[in-house]
């Protein structure tokens, strides 16, 4: 029997994901090479600054260092003995890097690359004394996205394509930006705010974010999608009042408002706020993570990062449990060409997260970055995630 909320179609699709890789010829290729390498898609400097005033400097609590966000962002590339080469995208930065060049690798080297779901549940186990969220799971994330980049070049189709197929024809993104203006003139219809002021700032940043989404509402109309993402510098009674104080501007969602491991935060905030929902999940890791989110009921909206969370591998299973607990799944960064494959074969999931359109990147986040045209990317059809890396760009940009 289906699991409540388990479609037939979905597990269906579930079911030809592993066809689809198995009908690219398994045991024909072995992994021949592992190499992971640092390259940033944008600068630490994009949180802040490492030189501070005094010990007890706010900047302190904002350093987010080179590690985290897309300043940590890694690629792994995976040679195969029959020719084939796939790249994943994962974060961690040099650290994690050095995850995979000094334990994964030799779990890999020699492997079948097509059987994605052993090697995944291989990695897990063997950095579990060390891993199971974080550094070692964005690793594994990089790897797996690779491994999937093969098997879809391996079977000649792009990787959707064997999760089942397309469920849309294209997919709305919203624009998260400080300057929505910017996604109006390239036609997009929803926007998220990145919100600067917290706790810190007392009764006056709560004026100040006020103002500045009543400016932004006016700016973009009634009817289009807004949200804020608060990267954890609230608490549940700061949310609470600005709950309250913002119900007026039709907000769609507060994203991140209280560090990830605040459950019980999350869970009151989900139980008490009226006038939005609350969204989480960008920072959270495997479905084990996400089953205590939906456990607790501490989030109104899933987001895990295909790049971060546990690769293609994992979200697909994190999807299904959205889909069990009738959650809404927009994945953090949907929009890069590895998020847009698991969107548009996930009947679940109608929005992308912009991903490089609008911003100053450089050229190996454009490379990431699908074809986008009035408001929504599309569908692509290269083999595997469609993404155009090789040895002379990273070469360039690798740090």
């Amino acid at each position: 029997m289906l699991g409540k909320g388990v479609s037939r179609r979905r597990f269906l699709c579930a079911a030809a994901a592993g066809c689809g890789v198995a009908a690219a010829a398994p045991g024909k290729h072995r992994i021949q090479s592992v190499r992971a390498r640092s390259v940033p898609l944008l600068p630490t400097s994009r949180f802040g600054t490492s030189r501070f005033t005094s010990d007890f400097d706010p900047a302190r609590r904002r350093w987010f260092g080179p590690f985290s966000q897309l300043a940590g962002s890694i690629v792994v590339e995976i040679r195969t003995d029959s020719g084939i080469t796939g790249y994943g995208l994962g974060g961690g930065g040099g650290a994690a890097a050095y995850i995979v060049d000094h334990h994964l690798r030799d779990l890999l080297v020699g492997a079948d690359p097509l059987n994605i779901e052993l090697l995944w549940d291989q990695m897990y186990a063997s950095t579990s004394l060390y891993g199971r969220k974080g550094l070692a799971v964005m690793a594994i994330s990089g790897i797996d996205l690779a491994l999937w980049d093969i098997a879809g070049k391996a079977a000649g189709l792009p990787v959707y394509r064997l999760l089942g197929g397309a469920t849309k024809e294209r997919v709305p993104v919203y624009f998260t930006s400080n300057q929505p203006q910017r996604g109006l003139d390239m036609g997009m219809r929803a926007f998220k705010l990145p919100i600067d002021q917290g706790v810190a700032q007392g009764d006056d940043g709560k004026h100040r974010i006020v103002q500045r989404i009543a400016e932004v509402r006016g700016m973009i109309g009634p009817d289009a999608g807004l949200m804020i993402d608060c990267l954890a510098r609230w608490d549940v009674p700061y949310t609470l009042e600005m709950d309250r104080r913002l119900a007026g501007h039709r907000l769609r969602w507060i994203e991140e408002p209280l560090y990830p491991d605040d459950l019980e935060g999350y869970a009151r905030l989900c139980r008490e706020v009226r006038g939005t929902r609350i969204a989480s999940g960008e920072h959270e890791y495997t479905r084990y993570g996400f089953a205590e989110l939906i456990r607790h009921k501490a989030a109104h909206i899933l987001q895990p990062d295909i790049t971060w969370s546990g690769g293609l591998t994992e979200l697909r299973r994190i999807a299904t449990l959205a889909a069990s607990a009738g959650l809404p799944f927009i994945p953090h960064r949907g929009g890069s060409l590895y998020g847009l494959h698991l969107i548009l074969a996930t009947p679940t999931c109608h929005l992308a997260e912009s991903f490089g359109i609008g911003e100053t990147g450089n050229e190996i986040m454009e490379a990431i970055t699908p074809p986008y045209e009035k408001g929504h990317i599309h569908a692509p059809e290269k083999p595997g995630f469609g993404v155009e890396l090789n040895e002379q760009l990273l070469q360039k940009y690798a740090r």
